[in-house]
């Protein structure tokens, strides 16, 4: 083979990697609120194969047991903040989505977190992390737990806003003002991205007022790692690479906002610090840190690059970031070809003359 057609092969081998890079998905962030406890996570804790509570049961039957598995995904890739557009009324837990109708049950049996009126810690197990705004909402006095769920049964702004909270051991943590209610109410959370469209959402049921109760379990790092096999969703890294979006170059402090300051269409922009996710077997009880898996769910991520994923974790980044980066290398490849072949080119002249 002559240097020229060996240097047409090699450009032709890299066209590809560039189609590639030009075509690469997003990488998915993925979580759900684990204080108060959301519903789907709560049923993940009591085990999608034989829940306890008879809501968890219902809705079990109602979904089959992968949405339960799948308990960090009741997200919507392309909200870009139009949640109110594009979620329909009475299917607001499951985000309008099929795999997850068994959320949106009607029933005043869900388990539930007991809470007061006041300043009030929050958590969310992130598997995934991202930059982006989280907001909580309330429902309004009145609300029926046994009628579906509306976007009019919430307040029309969130009691709680904050954008970048820190994230510890794998769980972002941020404070809010819960306002005055008494018995059964509901708080939904919007976890929207401000590095991708995507935005992931809750429904976690409260009481106000009783004997305080106990608040139902959420998922542990144990019951993550053993379930890991049976879930399709795929962490890629996010989260557990131990380097996190700026944790080696100082952590942003979060944005809050009081309520009243923002709706549910708000994007939020800010950024999200990271930190290490920790061992199941060093500490198996304690709440799910990132558990990282390799594979995606099907028509997620159609390069399959978990390299791409861990990349995006650390940098904060999306698919056209990586795409870039990837094109630019693709690009240095094929000018390489083109130096050898001029290289080799000019050896034959001297050769000749």
């Amino acid at each position: 083979m002559t240097v020229r057609r060996r240097a047409a092969a090699l450009a032709a081998g890299a066209a590809p990697l560039v189609l590639t890079a030009l075509t690469a998905a997003p990488a998915a962030a993925h979580g759900s609120m684990t204080d108060p406890v959301s519903r789907v996570a709560a049923c993940h804790a009591e085990g999608p194969e034989s829940p306890d509570s008879a809501a968890c049961k219902a809705a079990v039957a109602a979904s089959g047991t992968q949405a339960f598995y799948d308990w960090n995904e009741v997200n919507i890739g392309d909200a870009a903040g139009r949640h109110r557009q594009i979620i329909p009324d009475g299917k607001l837990c499951s985000a309008g989505r099929d795999k997850y109708k068994g959320l949106d049950l009607p029933r005043a049996d869900w388990p539930a977190t007991p809470v007061t009126a006041g300043e009030r810690t929050f958590r969310y197990r992130a598997t995934a992390p991202h930059r982006g705004t989280f907001e909580l909402y309330i429902t309004k006095e009145g609300y029926d737990p046994t009628k579906p769920l509306t976007w009019s049964d919430l307040e029309p702004e969130p009691f709680a806003k904050v954008t970048g909270p820190t994230l510890e051991n794998g769980t972002y943590v941020f404070s809010g003002t819960v306002p005055e209610r008494s018995g059964r109410h509901l708080i939904y959370s919007i976890w929207q991205r401000s590095d991708s469209p995507e935005a992931f959402y809750t429904c976690s049921d409260v009481t106000f007022g009783g004997d305080g109760g106990t608040a139902p379990a959420a998922p542990t790092e144990k019951q993550i790692a053993q379930n890991a096999e049976k879930s399709t969703v795929s962490h890629g890294g996010h989260g557990g690479d131990g380097h996190g979006e700026h944790g080696e170059h100082g952590e942003q402090p979060a944005t809050v906002e009081s309520a009243g300051t923002g709706g549910a269409g708000d994007a939020g922009a800010g950024e999200a610090p990271s930190s290490p996710a920790s061992a199941a077997a060093a500490e198996p009880d304690r709440p799910a840190a990132p558990a990282a898996r390799d594979g995606a769910p099907a028509g997620e991520r159609p390069n399959g690059d978990a390299t791409e994923e861990v990349a995006l974790a650390r940098t904060g980044g999306d698919g056209g970031t990586t795409a870039v980066a990837l094109g630019g290398a693709a690009a240095v490849l094929l000018g390489g070809a083109a130096l050898l072949a001029t290289r080799r080119r000019s050896l034959g002249g001297r050769h000749r003359a």
